[in-house]
């Protein structure tokens, strides 16, 4: 059987990183976010300025993550991998798998994602970390659904530019994390359901942002908002919302956890409820 391409760059980049012995550290943990639901370095919903891991300009790392979210009538399981070469390039890959839990069925779709790290410093520049990024969306399972929807395609991609900050003893004592990411996009619902539809087949620019408070080394509270475009006519497309928690267990690992509110998905109304993400660093 063939091996998909995402995991032969989960082998490679396994491979670069036990062949190099500049392993990934030196960066302060919490600092290059968690894997977000397309496999970049951010929060949960939205890539940030920042690379993935704790790799400096002379260290090369591999980031591991697993999430599961659940909604009213739909499940969304997603595995990924990101490679942080020398804090400059990241390189990603995402299997999303959607579950229609009131609907049957399902959709698939794999995303190959890059960041470049343009200028800056997340820490000590005061105008942050600032990165530019692509990801490649492709359906595998579930196209003939977008297409009866209206979709015009079944895979795009998507341009992003991000800008992160972290501001020292910003409140009450506490570093706060501030991003600012704008996305030039297509997609129905990420691309699962399909890029461009009957009400619009043309690239719009969104908004996204997220704000996290370290309470401690180890804990992070924020929330996050995504702006969506609205293609399709059949239903209507809300933005996303979530207030998480993010555990940062160690260097190397951790948990983290939110509360969603998806708006209307495929018609359904009110799709609220809770994610999950456990992500490994190395």
């Amino acid at each position: 059987m063939r091996a998909k391409p995402g995991i032969m760059l989960l082998i490679g980049v396994c491979g670069l990183l036990m062949g190099n012995p500049a392993l990934a550290g030196s960066r302060l943990p919490g600092t290059g976010g968690v894997m977000q639901i397309e496999g970049a370095s951010g929060g949960g919903l939205s890539p940030w300025g920042v690379l993935a891991g704790t790799a400096s300009d002379n260290e090369i790392g591999v980031t591991l993550g697993a999430t599961r979210a659940d909604v009213d009538d739909y499940h969304l399981v997603v595995s990924g991998v990101a490679a942080n070469l020398y804090d400059r390039v990241e390189l990603s890959y995402a299997h999303q798998r959607l579950a229609l839990d009131t609907l049957g069925g399902h959709q698939a779709q794999d995303i190959y994602g890059a960041k470049l790290r343009l200028f800056g410093d997340v820490l000590y520049r005061p105008w942050g970390v600032w990165s530019l990024g692509i990801q490649h969306k492709q359906l595998v399972e579930g196209q003939a659904l977008a297409r009866a929807v209206g979709a015009r395609d079944t895979q795009g991609n998507d341009i992003y530019l991000a800008g992160s900050k972290l501001f020292f003893d910003a409140l009450a004592g506490r570093n706060l994390l501030v991003n600012t990411t704008l996305r030039s996009t297509r997609a129905n619902q990420g691309g699962l359901l399909g890029f461009g539809g009957d009400e619009g087949d043309h690239r719009e620019l969104m908004i996204e942002t997220s704000v996290g408070l370290f309470l401690n080394p180890d804990w992070v509270v924020g929330v996050e908002y995504r702006q969506k475009p609205d293609n399709l006519g059949f239903a209507g497309e809300d933005d996303w919302r979530d207030l998480y928690v993010a555990w940062l267990i160690n260097r190397h690992v951790s948990l983290t956890g939110a509360l969603l509110d998806l708006g209307s998905i495929a018609g359904l109304e009110q799709q609220r409820g809770v994610y999950l993400s456990l992500q490994l660093s190395l």
